[in-house]
């Protein structure tokens, strides 16, 4: 095979729409200040549920992103995704509205979710089976695909390059942003914009999860201490939403623009456990050999890490399983990496998830500091590692760890460098 150079890949725009913050300066200070976007959801009647309470994004203004009369017609996590991904290419120093032609055709767009347009969907049947079919948007079948999903934001965006979608359960936006990181690397493409983007939080949703008896209950009066990961008394997920994006771009196209650079992307690795639809294997081989691979295709020892953000859902097992994994993965080390779990003051997001962590660990870096798992406060003697408890703290770190495990037996690593030099 002929050799092929490899570039350096960076990021140099970040957007967030999430429910402790409508953008990237807000999303950061809540991450610092460890506040919880968790509510109780008031948006439909949840009484016969079980879990009622989510990461929910409230005060948002979605007319910012499109028409009324579009948003009629399309899943609430298009105009999440399209907000986000502005805010990234403007500050990526591309904004949608200015670009040439050239550059239009030159930016991808990966975009990875779990549910697409789900909750979308679940609308439009609801209309149907209650006999009001009439009111349903003629839309309803390409909105209510994920295949679309990453389609609508080249639309709104005006973006021609390649517009893909990756649905890979917990793991989607971390996959996206790994073949993203890839593309470049190989040199595809100089820019790509990538990320993810979910909203699930809709009655049939909720009452799927309810089924399986893995959401948070019990914490209708203080709905922001409901997700608690790796404490004894955690009972499940909360569910979240929001969008989270991001311009990967090659290094020197970067610096030739004259960008700012927040970090870069150093290597990425994913394995399937090939066990089970919902549950994590014990056994921990292929979730441990993620990481590895990902430290490997980074050319980083464990012990050269800083911080570890990790799943950290909040359910016994995938807590327990992530802590065992990340002992093996890391040996000694393990016990002396801060780590901690966005998913305690946003929810779990889904597919969105990993696109959450990267970006606030990204934002969390060039910032110098941690951010905290908050609600730790009845530590689980399986969980031993060092979460950062409740309280986000100074540092310096240089390298981090990005993980994702879930769903499908799917399991994700991306490893990142702050800056670049």
């Amino acid at each position: 095979m002929p050799h092929v150079e490899l570039r350096r890949v960076v990021v140099t725009g970040l957007g967030a729409v999430s429910p402790n913050g409508h953008n990237r300066e807000a999303f950061r200070r809540a991450l610092r200040n460890g506040v919880s976007g968790v509510h109780l959801i008031d948006e439909f009647d949840t009484s016969r549920l079980r879990s009622r309470v989510a990461g929910t994004i409230r005060g948002l203004d979605l007319t910012r992103a499109m028409e009324a009369r579009q948003l009629r017609r399309v899943s609430r996590m298009v105009p999440l995704a399209v907000l986000a991904a502005r805010e990234a290419l403007d500050d990526a120093g591309l904004p949608a509205d200015q670009l040439d032609l050239a550059t239009r055709q030159q930016i991808g767009v990966l975009l990875g979710t779990g549910g697409g347009g789900a909750e979308f969907i679940e609308a439009m049947y609801g209309l149907y089976f209650s006999g009001r079919a009439e009111r349903a948007t003629a839309f309803a079948l390409p909105s209510g695909t994920h295949g679309n999903s990453s389609s609508e934001l080249s639309i709104q965006l005006g973006l021609r390059g390649p517009s893909h979608v990756f649905s890979t359960g917990c793991t989607s936006s971390t996959d996206a942003l790994g073949y993203a990181f890839r593309r470049i690397r190989y040199g595809e493409s100089p820019l790509v914009l990538t990320g993810g983007a979910d909203a699930p939080i809709a009655p049939g949703i909720m009452t799927g999860f309810d089924l399986m008896k893995i959401t948070a209950s019990g914490w209708d009066d203080e709905p922001e201490r409901a997700s608690r990961p790796f404490n004894r008394d955690r009972n499940g997920f909360v569910l979240g939403e929001g969008a989270w994006m991001l311009v990967l771009e090659e290094r020197e196209h970067a610096l030739a623009r004259g960008m700012r650079i927040y970090g870069e992307v150093l290597g990425y690795a994913s394995t399937c456990d090939a066990w089970h639809r919902v549950a994590l294997s014990v056994d921990l081989d292929e979730p441990v050999r993620a990481i590895e691979l990902a430290l490997q295709d980074a050319g980083l020892r464990p012990e050269q890490l800083d911080y570890v953000n990790l799943h950290g859902t909040g359910t016994e097992l995938n807590d327990r399983v992530e802590t065992a994994a990340m002992k093996r993965a890391l040996g000694a080390a393990a016990m002396t990496i801060p780590m901690s779990s966005t998913k305690s003051m946003i929810g779990h997001p889904q597919g969105a998830c990993g696109a959450a962590g990267l970006v606030a660990t990204l934002l969390a870096l060039d910032s110098g500091f941690l951010p905290p798992t908050i609600n730790y406060e009845v530590p689980d003697p399986a969980c031993d590692l060092d979460y950062i408890p409740n309280v986000a703290r100074e540092t310096e770190a240089q390298y981090a760890l990005c993980n994702c495990m879930g769903f499908g037996s799917k399991n994700s690593a991306l490893v990142i460098g702050r800056g670049s030099d």
